[in-house]
């Protein structure tokens, strides 16, 4: 692998429509949650094929089997109940999770699609988890006594998978915390629970904030204790990156160059411009290229085409920056 500027991507991939309507068939009970199974792992091969074939150097397994990031995990925890349809924005609804009981984490959640996807290929496979501060903010409280114990009791659930994840093997783990940049009065507590929920973990942690107010969490998110930050930047026109200058990035950064939002491919330039902005803040050692967020927006073929304009510009940035194995 090359001295920096790794190529890989957040964490979700678009659900193929053949997926989309498997999944609505299986909730009206129509077929077994073993078909469903099985086409999941199949689109899940496909996932992994396209990445090798675009040349990502850090894969995902794409999260092709999840719904929703709260109520999959939700779903797989004791003391989670889930409630009917909320309405998110628009004509788009989600089933929110209630913390009922003591949460705990009866069994694995995400392994076995880890080793699956990893079985798949030689490289690197990121295992992906939602984080204790996301999963708190995103559910109904019905039974803690404060936000803060409800994050604690996620934060311990979190770690036990995030070591089951280690000892299968995963050399990445990331804990995503996108409602720590909407809350910043909250931030020592996410600070906390985060810090539990990787304690002890001798892989690479991530976490991955998106779209909130980094004006007022930055430099103080840098207190999360992660070895990288994962941000969106394209979309933002790389403003952040003048935060960098009166404050340094100090940590390995996820490094967003497409804008997840816009179904308008970039341009090979476009993202080479990104990156060389980045270059006169950041070392290259420092800096893992992927898109802003996750692709579940897309359509398969926008996502990937936007991928393989991230991976040429990369090629072409290490060229001439010099920067090789």
């Amino acid at each position: 692998m090359p001295r920096g500027l790794w190529t890989t991507t957040v964490g979700s991939f678009p659900k193929p429509p053949h997926i989309e309507r498997a999944r609505n068939q299986h909730a009206r009970g129509e077929i077994s949650a073993e078909k469903l199974f099985e086409l999941e792992r199949e689109a899940t091969i496909q996932v992994i094929r396209d990445q090798e074939e675009i040349g990502l150097e850090i894969l995902v397994d794409g999260e092709l089997y999840r719904g929703d990031m709260t109520t999959f995990f939700a779903e797989r925890m004791e003391g989670f109940a889930i409630s009917n349809p909320v309405r998110s924005y628009g004509n788009r609804y989600y089933r929110k999770p209630i913390a009922v009981g003591p949460i705990r984490r009866k069994s694995a959640w995400t392994v076995d699609w880890w080793k699956f996807a990893q079985s798949l290929t030689t490289k690197p496979v990121k295992g992906m988890l939602t984080g204790p501060y996301t999963m708190m903010d995103w559910s109904f409280n019905e039974h803690y006594p404060s936000r803060e114990a409800l994050a604690m009791d996620l934060a311990e659930a979190i770690r036990e998978e995030a070591l089951a994840l280690e000892a299968a093997g995963a050399k990445y783990i990331q804990v995503d915390e996108p409602a720590v940049s909407v809350r910043p009065e909250e931030l020592k507590l996410a600070v906390r629970a985060l810090g539990r929920a990787v304690e002890g973990l001798k892989a690479k942690t991530i976490t991955h904030i998106c779209y909130g107010d980094f004006d007022v969490i930055y430099p103080a998110m840098l207190d999360l204790p992660v070895d990288m930050i994962d941000l969106e930047m394209a979309n933002s026109r790389y403003d952040l990156l003048e935060r960098f200058r009166a404050n340094p990035f100090t940590k390995e950064i996820g490094y967003g160059v497409l804008d997840v939002h816009s179904h308008r491919v970039e341009t090979k330039e476009e993202v080479k411009r990104g990156i060389l902005r980045g270059l006169e803040f950041l070392k290259p050692e420092q800096m893992y290229i992927d898109p802003d967020c996750g692709l579940k927006t897309r359509t398969v073929e926008e996502a990937k085409e936007k991928l393989r304009v991230m991976v040429a510009a990369v090629r072409e940035v290490r060229q001439e920056q010099g920067i090789t194995a």
